[in-house]
């Protein structure tokens, strides 16, 4: 057990209010209209997700939390000493304590959550600031620009522990995936490692129960993004037009989130000086979550110039934790 090191919490935020504005005129401009999976996680939506979590048919979570649970110890076991700790989309971080603790056994540690959400940042700082011997620094960024302002802080002789949970990485379209995992990788130096999280492929009709639970709390979740605009730039989206669905695409291997409209109608952003046009049955396409095989996992690491040291499968409900190292 090492000495228990100083503590501390830090946040440090950049503005995201121009990339909002930006990128929801220019999702909602395009023929199949769009907006970023990321701007799903305001404060609402990232309350809701947590109760999605927790719902039976969204097995996910708990896989990802029940691999770390199990298998923090011999995940910490692979790294090279000193640590720190980086994660991608680190929401509230309530699965990443299983990893933190081990870790802090051996060594002071410090952990700088990354994410665009300053609430899920927040309850982030709460959940694990208070950890013996752990070092909270937070960064409201994007992934990669965050991840650049962890690694100039890198101390002489440390190394890095990215964490990418959740299986955020079938947000991407597989070619935008892998491109991600090689800029990733250009911040890293060799030793260094990513934990990749990746949930694998299983039934169709257990996918669209997970993502259309029957109490209706994913789709309050997608129509929440409707609600965040109108809040944030004064549009009049009426969320009763329009309805959650959940689409299986079998070629692409993913599961779509779409919000469509039930009648032909029109919708002002005021703050951006924008009408928008909507057919019925028009669909704003919200989230992509492609499902991966386990060679494809591997196939994948080498691709983007890391090695596969060690993978930890969950049996209840098919989902990896797979330890890729820099080469």
């Amino acid at each position: 057990m090492p000495d228990q090191g100083p503590q501390r919490t830090e946040s440090i935020a950049a503005s995201t209010a121009g990339d909002f504005a930006a990128e929801v005129a220019a999702g909602l401009t395009k023929p199949q209209k769009e907006l970023p999976s990321k701007y799903l996680y305001d404060e609402v939506g990232s309350a809701l997700f947590e109760v999605i979590c927790a719902l039976p048919e969204y097995g996910l979570a708990r896989a990802g939390e029940r691999l770390l649970r199990r298998h923090a110890g011999d995940i910490v076991a692979q790294l090279s000493q000193p640590v720190a700790v980086a994660e991608l989309g680190s929401g509230t971080g309530k699965s990443t304590r299983w990893l933190l603790e081990a870790l802090a056994r051996r060594q002071p540690v410090t952990y700088y959550p990354i994410d665009i959400s300053r609430a899920a940042l927040a309850r982030c700082e709460r959940e694990l600031s208070q950890i013996d011997s752990v070092s909270l620094v937070g960064f409201e960024r994007a992934y990669l620009d965050g991840l650049l302002e962890v690694a100039a802080r890198r101390r002489e002789g440390e190394h890095l522990l990215v964490l990418f949970l959740g299986s955020t990485i079938g947000n991407f379209d597989r070619p935008a995936g892998e491109e991600f995992l090689r800029a990733v990788r250009r911040i890293l130096q060799p030793g260094d490692a990513l934990l990749l999280a990746t949930d694998l492929e299983k039934p169709m009709p257990q996918l669209i129960l997970a993502y259309d639970d029957p109490l209706g709390v994913t789709a309050a979740f997608n129509l929440n993004l409707l609600a965040r605009v109108n809040r944030e730039l004064e549009a009049d989206f009426n969320l009763a037009r329009f309805r959650h669905q959940a689409r299986w695409d079998a070629r692409a291997r993913r599961l779509e989130m779409h919000l469509v409209s039930l009648a032909e109608q029109s919708v002002t952003l005021r703050k951006l000086g924008l009408t928008v046009g909507f057919r019925e049955g028009e669909t704003i396409w919200t989230e992509s979550c492609h499902k991966y095989n386990l060679e494809e996992v591997f196939q994948m690491a080498a691709r983007a110039g890391y090695h596969c040291r060690a993978q930890w499968v969950d049996s209840e409900w098919p989902f990896a934790q797979s330890l890729y190292v820099a080469v």
